[in-house]
């Protein structure tokens, strides 16, 4: 299990979970911070370059939690996380990515006063006989105030949250504690399947709305938006398949089977296996339908209707693609196969 104390720069996450691993039998402090370190050192110069937060690094992402699931397997017992996520997206796919690993994470908030918090930034003096330095590091954290303000709805409704305002690290910890122990902080209750260990087969399905705008959902255990689908199940057709997890996703149950669109051949790129992936035409919903759309709050966090335009900027560049010519080949009533994206033959 992890113990992922989340909350504003200077909130105090650090130091009330070093505290916390004297109060939780079998716990082990684990500090992300270290890994974008490492990155720092690992990743070209150029790369580094394009983001502004080694968070922005899907590479970053990626190895929290294969550390985290390594860190467990050596070590068993429960890690304390103190680390701030302000993105959902992000705290989404690595809980997602945790969640896959059959680890459950109990998400704790601190909540602080701006004034303690600006205080407290005020005073950081974490870099010896470099004022800059901490300078640096007191703007990037009065930087963060805002985007944490703007956080707090989601955090507040996620996390289980202890009001730190007039308490030291260690009465913070012991809230922590207790909390745990009585179980009064739940698991999340974010999903994700397995990693896949092979190829796959996937069907995706396009709805349209009497404007022609396609449906697109937003995942909570990975970044980017999708099409209404999923990972075809042994003995299964694709097109059901696609039917089920429109059903599943998002409450409609499609009067016929979804014609098919595009075959899309996505080539292994570590530690992605690929696969083949089937886009099929839903055709259009009707406003009461629409109305009528669910959400399991445990796997999509939103949808909504738009243009191949709009889609362009939502979409990681590789669903845009298998949807840019998804949409042609609608237009043209043909099918198309593609490879990598691109149409082929």
């Amino acid at each position: 299990m992890i113990v992922w104390i989340n909350g504003a720069f200077s909130a105090g996450k650090t130091s009330a979970a070093r505290e916390l691993i004297d109060l939780i039998p079998n716990s082990t402090f684990y500090d992300p911070e270290l890994i974008g370190a490492g990155l720092r050192q690992l990743l070209p110069h150029k790369r580094l370059a394009e983001v502004d937060d080694y968070q922005d690094l899907p590479i970053w992402r990626r190895l929290v939690v294969d550390t985290a699931a390594a860190l467990l397997a050596e070590v068993g017992g429960i890690l304390v996380v103190p680390m701030t996520l302000l993105r959902q997206e992000y705290r989404d796919e690595i809980f997602g990515g945790l969640a896959s690993c059959r680890i459950p994470v109990c998400h704790v908030l601190l909540s602080t006063g701006e004034t303690i918090l600006r205080g407290r930034i005020a005073a950081r003096e974490e870099l010896p006989d470099d004022p800059e330095g901490n300078e640096r590091v007191r703007q990037w954290a009065s930087a963060h105030i805002e985007p944490y303000r703007a956080a707090l709805p989601w955090l507040s409704a996620d996390a289980y949250v202890v009001d730190t305002d007039g308490l030291t690290p260690a009465q913070t910890a012991l809230r922590i504690a207790d909390a745990v122990r009585t179980g009064a902080v739940e698991s999340c209750e974010i999903v994700q399947t397995p990693a896949p260990i092979a190829e796959t087969v996937a069907a995706g399905v396009l709805l349209f709305d009497e404007a022609d705008r396609v449906l697109l959902v937003d995942p909570t255990y990975k970044p980017g938006w999708e099409f209404p689908g999923g990972v075809v199940e042994p003995g299964e057709a694709p097109a059901r398949a696609g039917v089920r997890e429109v059903a599943e996703e998002i409450g409609i149950e499609l009067a016929r089977v979804p014609t098919l669109l595009v075959v899309d051949w996505e080539p292994p790129r570590s530690p992605a296996y690929g696969g083949l992936r089937l886009i099929f035409d839903g055709g259009r919903l009707e406003s009461t339908q629409a109305e009528h759309l669910l959400l399991p709050g445990a796997e999509l966090r939103d949808w909504r209707f738009v243009t191949e335009k709009e889609a362009a900027g939502l979409l990681p560049p590789n669903r845009f693609e298998r949807l840019r010519w998804a949409l042609r080949a609608r237009e043209r009533s043909v099918v198309l196969n593609l490879e990598a994206g691109i149409p082929v033959g």
